[in-house]
């Protein structure tokens, strides 16, 4: 998260205890004691936990879109649906708290398909719909709904994430990864045009 004073200090410190922790552990009075300041200060800049655990999933999800627009916009595109998916393995193993929280567990205002993401408010799922785009631009994938068919993508990776995490999938990280690529293309061969 970017410095933006107090408001901002809150959210990152929330962030951290979310990511080490879990949801759960996020706590008014928590933060603000890691932050320097009283539980009470935090409403000022946050009405309820369940604004700061907002204020937090609207600032992880623009990271992590901001991280993979990073990512080299030109070269095949099959290539960059596999960098993609790596940058998607690598923040749901590397951040499973974060993970878990932002794409499992039910929170206050949490986006709703199709309405949210159809109105660009999920900015992970909004590169993945563009990749899509792209594919039906340039003829690897059929023409279908883009939205519909990123959300077919990214659910097969989000129930073998959760499946792995949870530990009823008996791999280790790299034989993992290899089957979340192996079932990714299953499900893209079946959209080609």
């Amino acid at each position: 998260m970017r410095d933006g004073g107090t408001a901002a200090r809150i959210a990152e410190v929330a962030q951290r205890i979310l990511v080490e922790q879990g949801a759960e552990a996020v706590s008014m009075r928590r933060v603000g004691e890691a932050v320097g300041v009283t539980a009470m200060a935090i409403y000022r800049h946050y009405p309820n936990r369940e604004a700061l655990l907002r204020a937090v999933a609207t600032a992880s999800g623009r990271e992590l879109a901001e991280q993979w627009e990073r990512l080299p916009p030109a070269g095949p595109l099959e290539e960059r649906i596999d960098v993609l998916l790596d940058g998607f393995l690598d923040f749901a193993l590397g951040r499973p708290h974060l993970y878990t929280f932002l794409m499992s567990d039910a929170w206050a205002q949490a986006r709703r398909f199709p309405e949210d993401f159809r109105a660009g408010q999920g900015p992970p799922f909004t590169v993945i719909v563009e990749l899509v785009e792209d594919g039906m631009r340039t003829g690897m994938l059929r023409r279908d709904d883009p939205l519909e068919v990123a959300l077919t993508i990214t659910s097969s990776a989000q129930g073998l994430i959760h499946q792995y995490l949870s530990g009823r999938v008996a791999m280790d990280e790299a034989g993992f990864r290899a089957l979340c690529h192996r079932s990714m293309w299953r499900i893209i061969d079946g959209l080609r045009a």
